[in-house]
């Protein structure tokens, strides 16, 4: 079993930045990949950022790309998403997810995820 636990969210102007972070934990966390998705209410989840966890290669949707950097650190089981120059259209309850496959976009194909943390990102 995993766990994953995100933390950093909260409220700030456009234009300002916040550092997710998404700690995980169990002795069988060796994913393939990692991924950062949001929802905002209403909305389906959507697909923020991923990081391939052995090989480092990073994705990104358009709407963030430029702006929001994915990283890890492998000997803290942490993934992290730097979002800069954010905008209120980036509110939303943002998610980590753990997946074993090689494709990240889709939600359903992801196997553990946190609990969710709030961004809101005032005008």
């Amino acid at each position: 079993q995993v766990q994953l636990v995100e933390s950093g969210g909260g409220l700030v102007q456009a234009g300002g930045s916040l550092r997710l972070s998404c700690a995980a934990s169990g002795r069988t966390f060796s994913p393939y990949v990692m991924g950062w998705f949001r929802q905002a209410p209403g909305k389906e989840r959507e697909f923020v950022s991923a990081i391939r966890w052995g090989g480092g290669s990073t994705y990104y949707a358009a709407s963030v790309k430029g702006r929001f950097t994915i990283s890890r650190d492998g000997a803290k089981n942490t993934v992290y998403l730097q979002m800069n120059s954010l905008k209120p259209e980036d509110t939303a309850v943002y998610y980590c997810g753990s997946s074993l496959l090689n494709e990240y976009v889709t939600p359903n194909r992801y196997d553990y995820w946190g609990q969710g943390t709030q961004v809101t990102v005032s005008s």
